[in-house]
């Protein structure tokens, strides 16, 4: 199509998105859909999530990082399945006065998370925002056929495992919202500036998605919070569980905030946000599940076991049961 004839929005997105678009199927982002072929023998796995600026990300925040989260949030879901990321679709909603410069910069952030997680984009849509931007991403992975880890595989006598640490985003966004509280919890410069850049930029476990899929019986990512993402598993696999929160990973960051103000405990386990892996490991395999976690360098933490019934799960800290005002994000 010639520069003559082609809209602005031809033009944004040839610019800015087109070169993005690696995989054949997606033919340059030049037709309307893209054609994609699993690999043999998997089944596609499905995952959708959208950002809305002032509700998942600041609209001061570097547009390069709003890509990435934007993506790193979908892929974490692919990687508690056990998926192999295949691509991705865009669509984007971009308010009046959005510059070059801002797109430049979010489509190099997609750039360098595209080639970090091999996960191509595959097409999309750009239309005009009346408010705030707006970012929907659907990833496309695979898994050989019958083996997706669900939430409603855990079973009685699994160990609870979370990789990475718990908290640090929920710490951080109360960080963004109150710079104050980082003198009332005693955080140096060092740990202000990890809590915060938790929360801007998830980091996807997809580095372990292949030892889950062959050993999980049950997992999924922690993105509303640990407490409430748990229930949700325990509900669909029919189970409970007991969780030891003093167990639970917490960065030095976290530490020393919830040291100086022990009522943080329930946003740290509940505030969301982590993008972790819970994962339900049957205790025969959890000494391999461990050693390849170590191996592709993704800390992973035992916090508890999954019980018979159906109560909610119990959280028990310093020798007391938590009881939680609200056990997860929610947006409603």
């Amino acid at each position: 199509m010639t520069d003559e004839i082609a809209s602005g929005e031809d033009r944004l997105i040839a610019r800015h998105f087109a070169p993005l678009a690696t995989h054949p199927g997606a033919f340059g982002l030049t037709d309307d859909a893209a054609a994609v072929e699993p690999p043999p023998g998997c089944e596609l796995v499905l995952k959708t999530d959208a950002i809305i600026g002032s509700i998942h990300f600041f609209e001061n925040d570097p547009a390069g990082a709003v890509a990435q989260k934007a993506l790193r949030v979908n892929l974490s879901d692919l990687a508690a399945k056990g998926a192999a990321p295949l691509g991705f679709l865009l669509s984007i909603a971009l308010p009046k006065g959005t510059t070059e410069a801002w797109l430049a910069a979010f489509s190099d952030g997609l750039k360098s998370d595209i080639e970090q997680f091999q996960c191509p984009l595959f097409g999309g849509d750009t239309v005009k925002s009346p408010g705030v931007v707006m970012i929907s991403i659907t990833v496309v992975g695979s898994v050989p056929t019958g083996t997706m880890v669900k939430r409603g595989g855990a079973k009685v006598g699994d160990r609870i495992l979370v990789t990475g640490t718990i908290g640090d985003a929920a710490l951080g966004l109360k960080l963004r919202q109150d710079e104050g509280v980082a003198a009332r919890w005693k955080l140096d410069a060092a740990m202000r500036e990890h809590l915060t850049q938790r929360y801007l930029v998830p980091q996807p476990r997809n580095a372990i998605a292949e030892v889950l899929r062959t050993l999980a019986n049950g997992g999924m990512d922690i993105s509303d919070g640990l407490a409430g993402d748990l229930t949700k598993m325990c509900g669909a696999s029919g189970v409970s569980a007991e969780i030891d929160a003093s167990r639970v990973p917490l960065s030095i960051a976290a530490k020393a905030a919830l040291a100086a103000a022990p009522a943080l405990i329930e946003p740290i386990l509940a505030g969301g946000d982590d993008y972790e892996v819970l994962a339900a490991i049957p205790p025969a395999s959890l000494d391999q599940f461990m050693a390849a976690a170590r191996a592709a360098g993704v800390p992973a933490t035992d916090i508890g076991v999954i019980t018979a019934g159906r109560d909610e799960p119990k959280f028990v800290w310093n020798g007391r049961q938590l009881d939680f005002a609200r056990r997860s994000f929610s947006h409603f």
